[in-house]
């Protein structure tokens, strides 16, 4: 079973790496973060990050009984853009888990996900889903400064305190 402390802390540590590469991410130009880099599912730094961040909304949202595919051009035409879409969705699923139980965070239930498919899943662990999915992202964010020439500080990755 899944406490909703242990949920947050763990949210609140994936996001604070999102900040933290947001953060890196001040000292290129909107070319760099812009440009599209060979082997990359999603091939721009700015795509990786809002991919990560829309993905949370999306589950979220699906938890919620919503469907959150809809895109807004100003969450990822810039990095400021994109700290506000972060920010959001963090804020909107910490108060989905300060506001479940945990009950509600650990019972699978029926859930309705992109065409209209029924799905069984355990909020718990679609929250686990969408934090290990950001550092996948951010390991391949990672790979791509170094290839525009800017590696990333050490730090990055699973804050440890």
């Amino acid at each position: 079973m899944y406490s909703s402390d242990a949920l947050t802390d763990l949210h609140e540590r994936t996001h604070r790496s999102l900040r933290g590469m947001l953060d890196h991410l001040d000292a290129f130009t909107p070319e760099e973060t812009g440009r599209a880099i060979e082997g990359f599912g999603y091939p721009s730094l700015r795509f990786q990050l809002h991919h990560v961040i829309g993905a949370e909304r999306y589950w979220f949202g699906v938890l919620r009984g919503e469907m959150l595919t809809d895109e807004d051009e100003a969450d990822y035409a810039s990095l400021s853009g994109l700290r506000a879409f972060r920010d959001r969705v963090a804020a909107e699923t910490s108060a989905y888990l300060r506001e479940s139980t945990e009950e509600d965070l650990n019972r699978r239930r029926g859930v309705t996900t992109w065409g209209n498919k029924r799905r069984e899943l355990t909020p718990a662990h679609v929250l686990l889903r969408t934090q290990t999915h950001a550092y996948q992202h951010l390991g391949q964010m990672t790979a791509m400064c170094r290839l525009l020439g800017r590696p990333v500080p050490p730090g990055l990755d699973f804050p440890l305190d």
